[in-house]
């Protein structure tokens, strides 16, 4: 209710009496503001205010901004008093209200009806008989039923009356819609949480797809249809839309007080998703949400939502851990779990008592009893999943027979070699077993040497000692040339710790040895290969250490050919093919290392085959990873997606978390590059996903999502990328990620907010990341970013903050001598005069100084410079047509008393000029020459020459003569409006 300001809105002062205007004003503003108790406690003085006024209309406008701030906050039962005090007024003095107010006094009784059924202590006889008062002044009113029976609907639904509510439902739907009817999206909201109420989740998502695709939208639609779809999405399995509509649906009701509802739905989401740490997160973010008592009905639904989300983290083994809970005292989920049940039902019996039914209460009990929908769903913003306490095993019954412990470990020690012999990627684990199964046992010497070999394999740079003990042991069990192979690999774990050169004194050493054994038949060929293998790969290490140095280079090559003849007359064993292929994605290596990038990529592949062919795929999935990145550099994106699509495949079963994380970002990132946005996101949401399981969510999962809210963005799911790059954001640090990983974060938070109308935002953003950039040698960015910044504060209504933005911009293009650029910013700086200023002159300034830049640097262009001259060229014309707009639209405002036949002609002075510019440059800039040329002559016809606009018109219809026919937007338009200036001429003229 209450008219629209005829100023700009402002605070005003409470110390001296309003007049009505101001009044309005003040209003107009308090609306705009968050809502919350702030905004109604204003609302009761600007009331007070209007008392002062003793103006009927006054007291009228301030009763209905008190319902309309009541309603859309928690304290929806202040409503009822200010409109029982309206209706009164209606019925003594109805000729102090004018139209509007009487519609809006009617329309408010849809919201009584609904704040009604929200206050259990407001008997149901009441409401009943305040549905039939609304029924007799609405028909009284010549208005439809369509209103009063959406509203009985609601009643019937309430009480659990589904016969009833099925009628009021058909008739609602029948009648005619008309200004009393709520507005398109609230009415499909209503129809789409009913069909998915009786269990047609389908049809209740294609009633709400308007809604969500904007066809129809209102202060509060899309907000509540994307929060009520959550649940029936995951209940379909459409994962994907579930998310998007989280994320977008999160983010339009965070500011909104009223919403308590809606955030439940979140909530809930995130509990029966396997979300339960953003759900801790949600609730964290809304505490007074816990004791809000103004709307009990939506309390309801909050605390039910608790009561579900605490008692899934008790089932997960988290029932101690501290959760958000009702200020005061800290609480456990276990705690809170049952708090908020017991105040879920007790709300609920209220309802019941009131309605006569258990309805509410079989409502409320359903809900907190719903189970999980998905395991996991990865949102990608960062969240931890809580880690569930493993329950104890039973202890086992003291008449137990005792187990065989020698049959047993033999079983785990052939189990143990046969993973072993398969190179499988389990074997670690597989000799771990063993350790822990051996105990006190007796073993032979063979059987102590390979679990020492093995745990030395299993602890890195830690494990140099225990390979000596592991060869020591295998010499004690007879076998020299394993015993070679374990101190070679004890050589290779010294040189990974920087040893290097006592590592290959040893491994020569070793090299010799096994050579010799091996010529004798004192040793096998897997042994020897194993030596060749450790002297190849600390070589290979040497080189990365001397940078690439040659002749370290060829030692290193030289070993590697060495291993790679060794190898290849056995590659029908297991391990020997394994060695081959690693010789050969060492060649491949070194062949990186000193820039043959086309031969490693050659060698790689080479390697991925071998292990491939030899059923290792898990061990192929390294070297196909280092083939993406080398034929990315090589610009070669069809092999690049290739082999990170085959890394991903071979690794998929066999990689820990922080694995699946690399290799799903490197695809994302492979698919971003050929514009793949789509496909791009899901591996980079994947990801976020594997980096947060493996705990490097800070670090990678960072750089994760910072890559996926670019990818969001590029598909214009502008509400989704934000909230995924404000995740990333507080993650992102210099010292990690880069200063230009911070400034693109925060460069593409500010595209988001732009599209999403949130322009002071977007400025904020861009403001931020060109602070950063003003430290960087290269100032195009930090000059870019400074003119964003001006045109969002400028869209934001900041005209100062903003020509201070667009001087700061136009001093550094100035310096990059971006000629371009310096006249936009100069160009926006007239316009910004034109708006604030009360002469034209300092715009004229501008404009004028705009075109001296370009005319200056096209002096000092020449011809032939990539078409740098005909940009220049075209730029002087926008600033001369935008010189032509800027003065005739100073007058048609009519604000300066302007001479309008002086400025018009001025006007047309500039605007000629450009037509003139852009006329040498040809068809590349004919619609701007059109475009100019339709200017002119609606100036020339408001200067009452027919004849001249009449010509103007007709050369832009010829112009334009061969292409009409054509699928061209453009020429369409420029023809019709040529036509209508004809139209309107041949008119004027009496033609």
């Amino acid at each position: 209710m209450g008219h629209p300001p005829q100023l700009p809105g402002g605070r005003c002062p409470m110390s001296q009496t309003m007049d009505f205007d101001t009044l309005r004003r003040a209003m107009a503003d308090n609306y705009e503001q968050p809502e919350g108790p702030a905004r109604n406690a204003r609302a009761e003085q600007l009331l007070t205010e209007a008392e002062k006024l003793n103006i009927p209309l006054a007291v009228i406008e301030a009763l209905g901004h008190q319902l309309k701030v009541y309603n859309y906050s928690s304290e929806k039962d202040k409503m009822f008093v200010p409109f029982a005090r309206l209706l009164r007024m209606w019925d003594e003095r109805p000729e102090d209200f004018d139209e509007y107010e009487i519609h809006s006094l009617h329309w408010v009784f849809k919201w009584m009806s609904a704040g009604m059924l929200g206050q259990p202590h407001i008997p149901l006889a009441s409401i009943e008989k305040w549905l039939g008062e609304m029924e007799h002044r609405y028909r009284l009113a010549g208005h439809s039923e369509r209103a009063v029976r959406s509203a009985e609907f609601s009643v019937a639904n309430h009480i659990g009356d589904l016969a009833r509510a099925e009628r009021a439902y058909a008739a609602w739907l029948a009648a005619d819609r008309d200004s009393m009817a709520d507005c398109h999206a609230c009415e499909l909201h209503d129809q789409g949480w009913w069909q998915a109420r009786k269990g047609a989740d389908a049809d209740a998502l294609e009633v709400w797809r308007p809604v969500v695709e904007g066809e129809y939208v209102c202060a509060h639609e899309p907000h509540a249809i994307l929060a009520s779809s959550l649940v029936p999405l995951l209940r379909l399995g459409r994962l994907d839309e579930a998310r998007a509509h989280h994320l977008r649906g999160f983010r339009l009701i965070r500011p909104m007080e009223s919403m308590r509802g809606a955030y439940a739905d979140h909530v809930e989401f995130c509990a029966l998703s396997g979300n339960e740490a953003r759900a801790l997160e949600l609730l964290a973010e809304r505490p007074a949400y816990f004791t809000d008592s103004g709307e009990p009905r939506s309390k309801l639904d909050f605390m039910a939502v608790v009561a579900l989300l605490m008692d899934r983290l008790v089932e997960l083994g988290l029932g101690e851990q501290t959760v958000p809970g009702p200020a005061g005292r800290v609480w456990s989920a276990r705690e809170l779990a049952a708090h908020a049940r017991a105040e879920a039902l007790a709300l609920a019996a209220r309802f019941d008592e009131r309605n006569g039914t258990a309805h509410v209460s079989e409502r409320a009990r359903e809900r907190m009893d719903r189970r999980p929908l998905v395991d996991r769903l990865p949102l990608g913003v960062r969240s931890t999943r809580p880690a569930p306490t493993a329950p104890r095993p039973p202890a086992a019954p003291d008449s137990a027979p005792a187990p065989a412990v020698e049959r047993d470990l033999r079983d785990v020690l052939a189990e143990a070699r046969g993973r072993s012999d398969a190179l499988r990627p389990d074997a670690m684990d597989a000799w771990a077993a063993v350790a822990r199964a051996a105990g006190d046992h007796e073993l032979d010497a063979r059987d102590r040497a390979e679990i020492a070999d093995h745990e030395a394999m299993s602890r890195g740079p830690e494990g140099a000692p225990l390979f000596e003990r592991a060869a020591e042991l295998y010499a004690e069990a007879g076998d020299p040339g394993e015993a070679l192979a374990a101190r070679a690999r004890g050589a290779y774990v010294r040189a990974l710790t920087g040893h290097s050169d006592d590592a290959l004194r040893t491994i020569n050493d070793l090299h010799r040895q096994v050579r010799a054994l091996f010529a004798k038949d004192g040793t096998g060929v897997r042994q020897t290969a194993a030596v060749l293998v450790g002297r190849a790969r600390i070589l290979v290490h040497r080189v990365h250490e001397t940078e690439g140095a040659g002749t370290t280079v060829a030692a290193a090559e030289e070993a590697v050919r060495e291993l790679l003849e060794f190898a290849e007359p056995h590659i029908a064993q297991v391990r020997l093919a394994s060695r081959a292929a690693e010789a050969r994605a060492m060649l491949g290596e070194l062949a990186a290392l000193t820039g043959d990038a086309m031969t490693a990529a050659e060698l790689l592949a080479q390697a991925a085959e071998g292990f491939l062919a030899a059923g290792l795929p898990w061990f192929a999935v390294e070297y196909e990873a280092r083939l993406a990145g080398i034929a990315r550099e090589l610009g070669d994106a069809v092999e690049a997606e290739r082999a990170a699509r085959s890394a991903l495949e071979h690794g998929v079963e066999y990689l820990e978390p922080a694995g699946q994380a690399q290799l799903h970002l490197q695809l994302a990132e492979v698919l971003g590059t050929t514009g793949q946005f789509g496909p791009a996101a899901e591996h980079a949401l994947e990801a976020a996903h594997w980096a947060d399981e493996a705990g490097e969510g800070p670090t990678f999962g960072a750089w994760a999502r910072h890559q996926l809210g670019g990818f969001l963005l590029q598909q214009g799911r502008w509400a989704e990328a934000a909230e995924v790059l404000e995740s990333a954001l507080p993650d992102l640090t210099a010292e990690t990620h880069g200063d230009g990983a911070l400034v693109q974060t925060q460069w593409w938070l500010g595209d988001c907010h732009t599209e999403l109308g949130e322009h002071r935002e977007a400025a904020e953003r861009w403001l931020r990341a060109a602070e950063i950039a003003r430290h960087w040698p290269e100032q195009r960015d930090h000059a870019m970013l400074a003119h964003l910044a001006a045109e969002a504060l400028g869209h934001a209504g900041l005209p100062a903050e903003a020509d201070r933005a667009y001087t700061r911009a136009g001093d550094l293009w100035r310096d990059l001598g971006n000629v371009h650029g310096l006249a936009r910013a100069l160009r926006a700086r007239a316009w910004l005069a034109a708006r604030e200023e009360d002469e034209l002159d300092p715009a004229r300034e501008l404009m004028a100084q705009a075109v001296r830049e370009c005319e200056a640097a096209l002096e000092g262009a020449t011809e032939g410079e990539d078409g740098a001259r005909e940009r220049l060229v075209a730029e002087l014309g926008h600033t001369h047509r935008q010189f032509g707009d800027l003065v005739a639209r100073s007058v048609q405002d009519g604000d300066r008393g302007a001479d309008f036949q002086g400025a018009f002609e001025e006007a047309l002075g500039h605007v000629t000029r450009a037509v003139a510019v852009f006329a040498p440059l040809g068809a590349s800039a004919l619609d701007l020459r059109t475009g100019a040329e339709l200017a002119a002559g609606w100036l020339e016809a408001d200067l009452h020459r027919p004849a001249e606009a009449t010509a103007r018109a007709r050369a832009v219809l010829a112009a334009y003569a061969n292409r009409q026919e054509a699928d061209d937007e453009t020429a369409r338009a420029r023809c019709a409006e040529a036509d209508r200036m004809l139209e309107l001429l041949g008119t004027r003229t009496g033609q």
